[in-house]
């Protein structure tokens, strides 16, 4: 048995939930999702599940799906431990990136969070430009981000990895710890706090299942050692999993991600030094990219701004201007195929209606 306030329920999912509780259904919180099927986690314990037909009917797209840490209403079968999705409740949050391949789509990697852990390693997985990249999506979500620098066993300098850490996270909190000898580890516990949810999320290698352990208390997560040549990990996680801790709070661990790519992001929001920068140019149209007062290459040239962000910034606003076009294309053609759909059946019902006549 479990209480649902230890999952993370609130007034405000009771709330949404009033309606689903007088068809009798119950409320439960997705943990494991393995394609079509589910582990949700309610009062009753942990559960199998799968999407009722009536639900797949009527949801719009993938992004509708069931993901961890949804709360869901269910309807038990009788006398088994498997239940019916019928609904997911509207989400507070959620991680999303655009889908990697090339359909245009969005895949929410986890829901309802409260506090994104983007953790990076200290070792040959040390990027300013990933973090950069981890922080714009991650401030979308609607939760609060951390960044977690893991493997300060493994670094000389950890502290002037956090100060360059810190000079691009602009206000986002940063703490370098060592989940292997629990260096630092009291700054990760002050996170986990009752009915509040935590994921990790990060590249293959970081170290996110051996953090999983040491909040768990036991080895839940299996673990192995990055590549020595590139710090690159063995996605020993393979799918996502939320798992209640046992001093208080709820963890969400996530597969290693190879590519993040952005969805409905504002990179300014990330880059505001530079839109700050950019507000001095002498020409409100400038590119960055030679015109007479420049602010930004000025700052460049004096080493005030270092080159590397200036040409992310450029590379994600890039990137965002493509997805936002995709978009657009996807739901064009969602409406001429729906507009497709209505035309066929209106034909369909006055030739009916014509055959009727006669």
């Amino acid at each position: 048995m479990n209480n649902l306030y230890a999952l993370g329920w609130d007034a405000s999912f009771e709330t949404h939930f009033q309606s689903y509780s007088d068809q009798g259904l119950i409320p439960a919180r997705i943990a494991i999702e393995q394609r079509s099927l589910y582990q949700v986690m309610g009062e009753e314990g942990s559960l199998t599940a799968r999407c009722s037909g009536r639900f797949l009917h009527h949801i719009a797209d993938r992004a509708s799906m069931p993901t961890v840490g949804d709360w869901v209403a269910v309807d038990r079968k009788t006398g088994t431990d498997q239940v019916d999705i019928q609904a997911v409740l509207p989400r507070r949050s959620e991680f999303s990136r655009a889908a990697a391949g090339r359909q245009t789509s969005q895949q929410i990697i986890a829901a309802n969070i409260d506090t994104v852990f983007l953790v990076t390693g200290l070792d040959h997985n040390f990027n300013l430009r990933r973090i950069e990249r981890y922080l714009t999506v991650a401030r979308e979500s609607g939760a609060d981000p951390v960044i977690v620098l893991n493997k300060a066993d493994l670094c000389p300098d950890t502290e002037v990895r956090r100060a360059e850490v810190e000079a691009v996270a602009r206000g986002v909190p940063v703490t370098a710890t060592s989940a292997v000898t629990g260096h630092n580890f009291d700054e990760i516990q002050l996170f986990m706090r009752p009915g509040k949810t935590v994921a990790l999320l990060g590249s293959s290698g970081v170290g996110k299942s051996t953090l999983v352990n040491r909040l768990l208390g036991q080895e839940i997560q299996d673990t192995g050692p990055a590549r020595i040549d590139d710090g690159r990990g063995r996605h020993t996680t393979t799918t996502r999993n939320l798992f209640v801790v046992p001093t208080g709070g709820i963890l969400i661990d996530t597969p290693g991600l190879r590519e993040i790519g952005l969805w409905e992001t504002d990179v300014d929001q990330t880059f505001d030094d530079l839109v700050d920068l950019a507000s001095r140019c002498r020409f409100s149209n400038c590119n960055h990219d030679g015109e007479p007062g420049c602010a930004i290459r000025e700052a460049v040239k004096t080493g005030a701004l270092d080159p590397g962000r200036l040409t992310n910034w450029r590379k994600l606003q890039r990137e965002q201007a493509f997805a936002i076009r995709q978009q657009d294309e996807a739901s064009k053609r969602r409406y001429a195929s729906a507009w497709k759909q209505i035309t066929t059946q209106t034909r369909q019902k006055n030739r009916f209606e014509e055959r009727d006549q006669d």
